[in-house]
Parts: structure tokens; sequence; C-alpha cells
């Protein structure tokens, strides 16, 4: 482009004496005139020498008062400092700027912001000395919007849908909103849809739908529903999160739920806003806040609205357009499927919960062996839902059977997995087994589980492959726990001194390995001593060793005697994340005994004659336990048990009487052959011992020892007085 010299006041421009470069002052001013960009001269004192008709239309300043004044003068809404530094630096320099950018308001447009690409050149008259600065003005608001829409639309990628949580989400909706589209947001989401459950597909019939805020922005307060602030706080006109947000009839809201199209609102009347929140806005109310332009979004995901958007300006003076629209209406979309994934997954935790509450303890069964206490902790205290358990299993002879296992992974295939191996240490359970036999089938059972899975669609599942689990068997008679591991960490043993140790015990490998045995270990336990049994989250981490945890678990357990539920607090302090990285199942027992009074037994000779003498020596010892109402049920079982140990077993015969929550019943001989119950026929002169056993008892059963077997039975006490 030329340098324009002379120019004059022939077109409206500066008086010739002002202005030093050269001839053919008219033709260039025609021409440049009529050019489609901005044109303006100044000099060295950063002052108006000469401007086109474009750039005296856009800026919305007369050519009179622009001519011989600076920019900062009379365009006082552009960033005129910015804009007079860059002309010093190019008059200075002489290297040209191409492109500079800003935004600001022009009298010609005052109530809304404009973006310019200005691009600066340096003047210099015939002995090339600077004489001022010319620069060409074009408005690119179009392109300067559509990249801040393109921006935004990148933002929500990044800033929406962080978390699967509803709330969470919503909320992030209305933060990246504002301030960039809207002064302020609300997001209204349908009741269902917090706790899951997918709303009926297409528009909302229902005439009052419960909506719930559960996003919120304001451009002034923040996130914010508390106290209003200077000039109106519109969160606490409308409504707070978690609270109802109330939609009257025929509001716009209410018809996005119905027909599922947005509105758009250019200019709001605030005399029709009482709808905003129905009996809490009133008209006066509405002023003060300064409302004035709306959009209402619906909230669609797969067909199916789950709530609504309200988009409001306030301090911004710009009314809502179409473009607006069509990128709020993005906004809502890609925030819509994070909100139905988040309500998918809250609908699939809340059952994988269920299914992990049904498959864990509900509460721990009665029984005199050990007091106990426990605590469960998931990895992840939102999700809930792990591989980790506890039991706590009376068993015959007043004992009781504690257990702990660990099943890898998270999930519900995980606590599925997790039920499957809890019931069957309960069936194996029912069976009397040794600790290592009860394993040892369990590893059988894992392998299986793994087989099965394999044969499906699905593939191998591998959860059960690798699962540890630690049996322990206490019997308070002899004061003898026994114990065995599956690739579990050993428990703390704390006796009566304080003193804390971990147990010797046989490692044995995790469950589904096969081929490798499992060995128990026995100890004598005082009364009163603590056994604490846990998963391995409690003392590892990736970030300690084991050695490490098992050092802090020994010194949270000082002090014994305190409440066990006070020594799980302590044990838990010991985590160091909160909640743990991996799940942490904790049982913790104190042992008791069983007063020797309680307990009485009889050495028999394997003799019929001695069947009587068995009955009169159980029928004395009730006497002196003052339960003379069940004598006559007891002497019938002893002498069904007794009768079948001398016909069917061999060597040395033991009567035992238990006085616990229950009169146990025990008859043990030298064989393993288990007797079992059968109907005898009519005709039949024997065959209804066990029958008639199982008939006047709660229940009975074998359990096989190391020298032989024992039969059991068990009969409820009587009621006091």
């Amino acid at each position: 482009m030329g340098t324009p010299h002379n120019a004059g006041a022939d077109d409206g421009g500066a008086d010739a004496s002002a202005v030093p470069w050269g001839a053919d002052r008219a033709l260039l001013d025609h021409l440049l005139n009529r050019a489609p960009i901005g044109m303006a001269v100044v000099d060295r004192e950063l002052r108006c020498v000469w401007l086109n008709d474009q750039l005296e239309r856009s800026g919305g300043i007369p050519r009179a008062l622009r001519l011989g004044r600076r920019i900062s003068e009379v365009l006082p809404g552009l960033p005129a400092e910015t804009i007079e530094a860059v002309m010093r630096d190019v008059l200075a320099t002489g290297v040209p700027l191409i492109d500079h950018e800003y935004q600001g308001r022009t009298a010609s447009d005052p109530d809304h912001v404009h973006a310019y690409s200005t691009s600066f050149f340096r003047l210099e008259d015939g002995a090339g000395v600077p004489a001022g600065v010319c620069y060409l003005v074009i408005d690119v608001t179009d392109r300067w919007r559509a990249r801040q829409r393109l921006a935004l639309l990148s933002d929500i990628g990044a800033r929406i849908g962080t978390t699967l949580d509803v709330a969470r989400t919503a909320q992030e909706l209305a933060d990246v909103a504002v301030p960039d589209l809207a002064d302020f947001v609300a997001v209204d989401l349908l009741e269902p849809v917090l706790s899951g459950v997918e709303p009926a597909p297409g528009p909302v019939r229902r005439d009052n739908p419960e909506l719930i805020r559960l996003g919120q922005r304001s451009a002034r307060e923040g996130r914010d529903g508390g106290a209003a602030a200077a000039g109106g706080n519109l969160a606490e006109s409308i409504a707070r999160i978690g609270e109802p947000a109330p939609v009257a009839r025929n509001s716009p809201g209410a018809r996005c739920l119905v027909d599922g199209k947005a509105v758009l609102e250019p200019v709001l009347d605030p005399e029709i806003l009482p709808w905003l929140a129905e009996d809490t806005v009133s008209t006066d109310r509405t002023r003060t806040v300064g409302l004035h332009s709306m959009m209402v979004i619906p909230i669609r995901a797969r067909g199916t609205i789950l709530g609504v958007t309200h988009f409001f300006r306030r301090d911004t003076p710009d009314p809502f357009e179409g473009d607006d629209l069509i990128l709020a209406e993005e906004f809502v979309s890609r925030a819509a499927v994070c909100i139905d994934n988040a309500r998918r997954f809250t609908h699939e935790h809340a059952a994988a919960l269920a299914l992990q509450r049904s498959l864990l303890p509900h509460g721990l069964p009665r029984q005199t062996a050990v007091e106990v206490a426990s605590r469960y902790l998931p990895a992840d205290d939102r999700a809930g839902v792990g591989g980790d358990w506890f039991d706590v299993i009376p068993l015959s002879g007043a004992r009781v059977a504690l257990v702990v296992g660990d099943v890898a992974g998270h999930g519900t295939h995980a606590a599925a997995t997790m039920g499957r191996l809890r019931a069957s240490v309960h069936t194996l359970a029912d069976l009397d087994m040794p600790p290592d036999e009860l394993l040892a089938h369990l590893d059988d059972l894992v392998i299986r589980f793994v087989d099965e899975e394999g044969i499906g669609e699905g593939g191998v599942d591998t959860t059960a492959l690798g699962a540890s689990c630690l049996y322990a068997v206490y019997d308070p008679v002899g004061r003898v726990c026994t114990i065995a591991r599956a690739g579990h960490p050993p428990p703390a043993l704390v006796r009566p001194g304080g003193a804390v140790e971990f147990l010797d015990l046989p490692a044995g490998p995790p469950l589904g390995l096969g081929g490798l045995p499992f060995e128990s270990a026995e100890f004598e336990l005082p009364e009163g001593s603590l056994l604490v049994l846990y998963t391995d989250g409690l003392v590892e981490t990736r970030d300690r060793d084991v050695e490490f945890g098992m050092d802090r678990l020994r010194a949270s357990l000082a002090d014994p005697d305190r409440p066990l539920d006070e020594l799980c607090r302590s044990v838990l302090g010991t985590l160091s994340h909160n909640p743990p990285r991996d799940d942490v199942a904790l049982l913790v027992a104190r042992t008791r005994t069983l007063d020797s009074s309680k307990v009485v037994s009889w050495d028999l000779p394997a003799d019929p004659a001695i069947v009587a003498e068995a009955r009169i020596l159980a029928g004395r010892q009730l006497a002196d336990w003052g339960l003379d109402d069940i004598a006559f049920t007891t002497e019938l079982v002893v002498s069904e048990l007794v009768t079948n140990a001398i016909r069917y077993a061999s060597g040395p015969i033991r009567l035992r009487l238990i006085r616990d929550a229950t009169l146990i019943c025990e008859v043990s001989d030298a064989t393993s052959t288990s007797p079992r119950l059968r109907h005898a026929r009519t005709s039949d002169e024997g065959g209804r011992g066990l029958f008639l056993v199982a008939q006047f008892t709660q229940r009975w059963g074998t359990r096989y020892t190391g020298d032989g077997k024992t039969i059991w039975a068990e009969q409820s006490l009587p009621a006091p007085g």
C-alpha cells in the first residue's frame, strides 16, 4: 500500500499544513475512503491526522472530533494505553506489527464488545525521518467469538465428566459456563436420576415434576446459595444446592421438560418471572437481581430427559443470541452424556453394594467362646464394593471358627466371588473339618470356579484365583486355637500381659493353585488373649513394606484391656491412607474360657450294660445344674448315642456334657465310621435311634478327630423360672 501524502481537508481530512507528506492527496483520499477496512494516520505525538470513512463509521466518533486527538481521548472503551504503546514501539523501531488483536467497545455500538485486528506501519518523510504511524483496523468479532466458542467446547471436554458422580457432573456444567457464557447457571435434575433410576423415555408427563437443584454458579458470588450479596443473590432467590427446585406450570422449564425443546428469551421481562421459583421470587426481587436474558435447555440423553438447565445474563449487557443457544446446547448435550453415565454407574454401584452387603455378615452370631468386634473399610469409600470378608461361625462343642479372606479386585464380580467363597466356608465349617482340611477343600472349589468360568462365553475369570484365607478354630474348653492359612498374613496374638506377637504359621499357598498341602498349627491361649485377624490392606501398601505395617499394627495393640471397638479404631488409625488403597477387613476376638463346672465327662467301657449307668450319670448332672425339665430328653439322647457307639464302634467311649448357651451332649469313640440318619420301616426292629435324636434336639452332627469321631447333639435350655 502506498503512503498517503498531504491528506488534507478536501475530503474531510486534516489541514494540509499539518500533514508533512506529498501530493496526489485528492486521488489517494478518494480511494482510501472507499476501502472496506478502517485506516488512520497519527503523527509522532500519536494524534490522529487522517482517517477514512470506514474507521469513522466503526468508531462512531465524527471525524471533526477525532482529528488532532489521541485514541484515549475519544474512545475510552478501547484498551487505549496498550494500543498507544504499540504505536510508540513501531514508531521507534520501524518494525511493523501485523494482526494485533484486542477487544473493546466503541461509540458506534457501546453495548457490545467487539474484537479488532490492527496492523501498524511506521511512516517516514522524504529524508527517512519517522513522521507517524499508519494503522489498518478490521472488525474480527465473529472470528473472535467463534474462537472463544471453540475454546469453550474444548474446555468442557476436560472439565465436565471428571468423575462418575451425578451431583459433581451437574456442578461442573454450571462451573464451565460461568462467566464465559452466562452470569448465572442452574442445573436441576429429576429426583430419580440421583438414585440411578432411569426416567421413562421421552418427555416428562407429570404436572409437577420433582426436580432437585444439583449445580449452580454465579459470576458474582461463585458457587453460592448462602447469604445475599449486594445487588441481590440470584441463587438465594431461586433455590439452594440439594434442595427441591419447583417448576411452575407453563414456565419455560416446564415446557422444556414436556416438549424437549430449548427456549431462548433474549429480552426477559421481569414482570413474568415469578415462575423461576414458585411463590419464592417476587417481581421486586427479580428487578433487584437484574436478569435480562435467559436460555432454558433440557438435559437429554438417549432419548430420555434427565432435567433442565437455566442460563441467565445479568451483568453482561449482551443478550443471548442464536449462536449462544447453539453453544449452550452443545454444553448441555455433552454434560447429559456424562450425567447419564454417572447415573448408570450409580445404579450399578447400588446393585453391587446391595449384593456385597447381602453377602457380608449383617451381625455377628451369638456365641460364648469369644468376644468379637469387626470393621470393614473399602478401598474406594464411594464405591464401597470389594472382595475382603470376615466371619464368625459357631461350631459344635461350644467352639467357634474365625475367618478372614481376601479376593482380588473390586466391583460386582469380586463381591460375587467373595459371596461364593464365604458360603463355601460356611458349608465346610458345618462339616466340622479341621482348618487344614477345610482349606484344602476350599482350594479345590476355587479351581472348579475358575474352570467353570473358562467354559462360558466370558472366558476365564481369575477373580477367585489367588484369593487368600485364614481359618481359626477356638475351643473354650481346652483353650486351644487351631489355625491354618492360605496365602494370608499371620494373625496377631496379644497375651493378657500385653505382649504382642505374630503367630508363626505354615504359610500355605493362595487358593486355586492346587497340588500344595495346607498345614495347621495349635496354640494354647490364656483367657483374655486377643486374636487379631486382618487382610493385607491393613499392613501393606505400594509405598511401605509389610514389616513396617506390622510394626505399626503391633504399636496400635498396646493396652489390650481397652474395649474392642476402641481397639478397632486404634488399629485402623495405623492406615497411612484413608480411605485405604486396598480393602481392609479386621476381626478382633478376646478369648473366654468355659468354666470347669459347666463341663463334665465320663469314660465308659464298650459294654451294653453301661447304657443304663450313662443315663443315670447324665440325670444326676442335670439335677446338679437345675435342668430337670430336660432330663428325660437328655437321657434318651445319651442312651441312643452310647448304644450306637457300643454297637457300631470300637475302643474306649467318652460321654461329655457341656452347659453353654445350649446343653451339648457328646459321645466320642475310636472309629471314623459316620452314622447316617434313616427312616426305619414299620417292620424294622431298630434304626430309629438317630431319628429320635434329631427329633428331640435342635441339631446334631459328627466331627472327626485325630483318633476317631464325636457325635454331638444340642438342646435348648429351659427358660429361667
